[in-house]
């Protein structure tokens, strides 16, 4: 009988040696955990400075500036339709645009959503308010954009970039 009890006893403390730091380290609130270099909260937030800088770029009218967060093939696609394929392209477009129709303009984004479709693929979705001048009279512009965002070698850049006009309602 006193074998059994030891062996019980034995069984128990094993058991008990296990089962408490297991649950201990389970109850720990997420904040002590180790994070990963990348997460999504640091990605999302490295996305929506890549929307800021698009945004600083149009606002100075900078083509460069704006074109730089743009892989060098990326995809975009304006509000008229045109498709225009990668980086050069895109800042030469917009040199040309930020010195003629948009070079008094204001352009501010509002970041409706980023999902992640994976750690290194993201789409955003971005609503944006223009205000330009024609003949000097103030014009307004609305517009939802997609972007698909790529991280390659810790570094997010828009892959595709989809920009549709928002008719006003009753239009």
């Amino acid at each position: 009988m006193s074998r059994r009890i030891n062996l019980f006893a034995n069984l128990f403390a094993n058991l008990f040696a296990l089962v408490i730091p297991a649950l201990t380290f389970a109850s720990l609130p997420a904040s002590v955990y180790a994070q990963t270099p990348s997460t999504p909260n640091t990605d999302e937030a490295a996305i929506r400075r890549i929307v800021q800088q698009v945004q600083d770029a149009w606002n100075t009218h900078d083509g460069k500036a704006f074109a730089a967060p743009f892989a060098a093939d990326a995809d975009y696609v304006v509000v008229n339709g045109l498709y225009v394929k990668g980086r050069e392209a895109i800042e030469r477009g917009h040199t040309s645009i930020f010195t003629t129709i948009y070079k008094d303009s204001r352009n501010v984004a509002t970041v409706k959503q980023v999902r992640f479709l994976r750690p290194d693929v993201a789409v955003a979705h971005i609503e944006w308010n223009l205000e330009f001048k024609v003949n000097g009279e103030t014009r307004k512009g609305h517009a939802i954009n997609t972007m698909f965002m790529t991280k390659e070698g810790g570094k997010w850049s828009i892959a595709a970039f989809q920009n549709t006009p928002v008719q006003p309602e009753g239009r």
